[in-house]
């Protein structure tokens, strides 16, 4: 009998365990309001068909001091972060902000109740990447100017477990390519980081044709500079974000990092620069599911 209880007792907490939690409140808000905004906060109601998901303009909202304490807030842009590092306020999801950006606003201080989801690609992954296709690289170059300096830890950091080396190179004006060329004579490859001052469509043609003409593969900093030329990229897109936040929102706020990248990425390659460097390429989704891998071990 004694037994049978205890049988009775398991179920009961494994049934409780299984029982979705309270509906959430989440609003999604920014400056802007448009209908890819739209489209995308209706594809999060989707996937949260328990939740009251809903999207309201910044201007539309009150202080956050008034807004429920229960309620998560997502902000889709600056304007939105700007407004709720003023004062207290709900759980915080800051969806695709740059380290750069954040860096400009608030230094390495990390404001409580609020996660800031990065929008780079995560260098531990842009540098496996960098493995995977140039396996015989060493030396990797990153230029940089003084706002991007302090990116260069990170990668450092990631770097020394897969035996590369980072090689910075400060380019405090883009219009000379002195140091651009010094950089690629003493390393492997060139890595772009998500500086726009430095890595925009004004700079692309340059950073391109300078780093071919010395037989230098160039990765990064995003999916845009891979149709521009650049050999190879991580980066996430609307599906990958809709399915990170969805994973976020299914854990209890006071467990939210203080910062992350995106747990959903993709892989963006160039195969005919790839042909051009004689380097193969394997297929996107390939490379992806090993960068993946690498995560694990």
């Amino acid at each position: 009998m004694h037994y049978s209880w205890i049988r009775y007792w398991l179920l009961f907490c494994c049934l409780s365990c299984s029982l979705p939690l309270r509906a959430a409140e989440i609003i999604l808000s920014g400056a802007e309001d448009n209908p890819a905004i739209r489209a995308f906060s209706a594809a999060l109601a989707e996937l949260r068909p328990l939740d009251r998901v809903r999207f309201m303009p910044l201007a539309q909202l009150p202080s956050p001091t008034q807004i429920p304490a229960d309620t998560r807030l997502v902000l889709l842009d600056l304007q939105a972060l700007d407004w709720r590092l003023r004062t207290s306020g709900p759980p915080t999801l800051m969806l695709r902000i740059s380290r750069l950006h954040a860096q400009q606003r608030l230094g390495n201080r990390r404001p409580a109740h609020i996660s800031l989801l990065w929008s780079d690609p995560a260098p531990a992954r842009q540098l496996r990447l960098t493995r995977l296709l140039v396996p015989q690289a060493q030396r990797i170059g990153v230029l940089y100017d003084e706002h991007s300096q302090f990116l260069l830890d990170e990668l450092r950091r990631a770097a020394t477990p897969l035996g590369l080396e980072i090689v910075g190179q400060a380019w405090p004006d883009t219009h000379d390519n002195r140091p651009l060329l010094a950089l690629l004579q003493r390393t492997d490859l060139l890595y772009g980081v998500n500086d726009e001052d430095l890595f925009n469509p004004r700079t692309a043609k340059n950073l391109l044709l300078t780093s071919y003409a010395q037989q230098r593969a160039m990765i990064g900093p995003n999916s845009s500079f891979v149709r521009a030329g650049s050999l190879a990229s991580i980066y996430s897109d609307r599906q990958d974000w809709l399915n990170s936040l969805n994973q976020l929102l299914d854990q209890p706020p006071e467990s939210w990092p203080r910062s992350a990248y995106p747990a959903y990425f993709k892989v963006r390659g160039n195969r005919q620069v790839a042909r051009a460097l004689a380097i193969e390429l394997a297929d996107d989704a390939r490379l992806a599911q090993q960068v993946a891998e690498g995560e694990n071990l």
